[in-house]
């Protein structure tokens, strides 16, 4: 759900949609990492203007943990 979420959400904002890819890595038994890959030119729109962007994506997931008690890390990265 919440990978689903940021997907669509970040291929809206980036030039290159088709190059986005969101992958959930579980790292403990309630702690998970989500990873954005995307192209070096869409990396800046994804972390926006000194990381506003990412720190509301990381807000909304913050939401999540209140409801189902697990952790997320979100990180971006260039493919």
């Amino acid at each position: 759900m919440i990978v689903d979420f940021i997907e669509s959400y970040v291929k809206l904002i980036v030039s290159h949609p088709e190059s986005i890819q969101v992958t959930i890595d579980e790292i403990d038994l309630n702690f998970y990492e989500i990873t954005i890959s995307c192209s070096e030119e869409d990396l800046g729109k994804i972390i926006g203007k000194n990381g506003n962007m990412i720190n509301s994506l990381k807000t909304i997931i913050n939401g999540c943990k209140a409801k189902d008690g697990k952790s997320y890390k979100l990180q971006a990265i260039k493919a």
